[in-house]
């Protein structure tokens, strides 16, 4: 039994519990997208806001019109919920409209991860386009969920947790074993590339990783 939860619980999981246990407060929190509410225990004056009623959601609605007065919070948590969002410059400048001055949003997304929840999954980002869509906010951390090699290990997960395979438990077994084994062998990779060719040699820390965690905080309007 001991075996199998650690075969099949998510390779993201832990490092996504700590990135939002590390940003823990007592400050009133919009939590977007709360579905079940895995996060509450850290944010005790939360609003839970969600499409769908559910477990812990106060307020159902939709992220591209947030139903609440401008300035109203001091925090929101966005966590896995970006990618969903079919225009999200829209949901962006709604959650920026609610926010105090100075307010924070602790947010992730995927990046190199399978379609899931499906037909609702619109986009994946990289660093690059995360930087672009919060260009008015102050970036305050930006990172990757997970390193190149731990990343394959995520996709090897996804296809067991969703495809009928064949050889049954031996071949999803066989295929979660390798997931966890995989990220291994990071050290392998001396460096790696976002661009090395005749143009020029670009380095990054890693080129693949399943998601980033992005801590945004809202510029005060009043300060020049």
């Amino acid at each position: 039994m001991i075996l199998r939860e650690w075969l099949i619980s998510k390779l993201t999981r832990e490092q996504l519990d700590a990135f939002v246990a590390a940003h823990a407060t007592n400050a009133h929190t919009l939590d977007i997208g709360c579905c079940d509410s895995p996060y509450s225990k850290y944010f005790p004056n939360r609003v839970g806001f969600d499409i769908e009623s559910g477990k812990g959601v106060d307020v159902v609605g939709d992220a591209h019109t947030l139903p609440f007065k401008d300035s109203e919070f001091e925090n929101i948590l966005c966590t896995e919920v970006l990618e969903h969002l079919h225009t999200p410059e829209r949901a962006i400048a709604e959650m920026k409209r609610v926010l105090k001055p100075n307010g924070t949003l602790l947010l992730s997304t995927r990046f190199v991860f399978p379609i899931h929840d499906a037909p609702g999954d619109y986009f994946r980002y990289t660093k690059y386009g995360l930087r672009h869509l919060f260009r008015d906010w102050e970036i305050v951390e930006m990172r990757e969920e997970v390193s190149t090699m731990k990343t394959i290990g995520v996709l090897l997960q996804r296809v067991v947790f969703q495809s009928d395979l064949r050889g049954g438990i031996f071949s999803k077994t066989l295929l979660l074993l390798g997931a966890r084994l995989v990220g291994s062998f990071q050290f392998l990779i001396r460096k790696e590339y976002g661009m090395k060719s005749k143009r020029g040699i670009h380095k990054e820390h890693s080129v693949m990783t399943s998601g980033y965690y992005l801590v945004a905080r809202k510029r005060d309007s009043a300060k020049p």
